[in-house]
C-alpha cells in the first residue's frame, strides 16, 4: 500500500503527491481544474451536508464530529474501498479546501484510510 497524505488543494501539486484526490463535495473556490491536476474528485466520500454544516469547522466540535464521520464512512463501503483499491497502487494525496489543518474531514479520513485499507 502507499502511503496516503493530506493536502490543502490551494498549494502547489507536487510530483511527490501521486494520485491526487479531491475529497470535498464542494468544488473549491478559485482553483481551476487544470492547475488542480485531479487523478479524481471523489464527492462520496466527503461528510454528508447535514454532518458538514453541523460540524460548521468549529474545533470545539472536532472529537464529536470525528466520531460522526467515521459511522458514515463505516456505511459507505464502496467509497472507502475504491480508495482503498487506489492507495493499493500507489501514493494517495487526499485534497481539502478547509482553512483549518488539522481539524477538518480529511484529517479523519486519512486516518480512516490508514487503518482500514490493507
Amino acid at each position: 500500500m502507499g502511503k496516503i497524505g493530506i493536502k490543502r488543494i490551494y498549494e502547489p501539486a507536487d510530483r511527490a503527491d501521486g494520485q491526487r484526490i479531491l475529497v470535498d463535495r464542494l468544488w473549491p473556490r478559485g482553483v481551476s481544474k487544470k492547475e488542480a491536476e485531479l487523478t479524481e474528485w471523489c464527492k462520496d466520500i466527503a461528510p454528508s451536508p447535514a454532518l458538514r454544516k453541523w460540524f460548521g469547522h468549529d474545533p470545539a466540535r472536532f472529537d464529536e464530529f470525528r466520531d460522526r464521520y467515521r459511522k458514515e464512512l463505516d456505511g459507505n463501503g464502496e467509497a472507502v474501498a475504491a480508495l482503498c483499491d487506489r492507495a493499493a497502487k500507489g501514493d494517495l494525496t487526499l485534497l481539502y479546501g478547509a482553512h483549518d489543518e488539522t481539524c477538518n474531514h480529511a484529517v479523519v479520513l486519512a486516518q480512516y484510510l490508514r487503518a482500514h485499507c490493507r
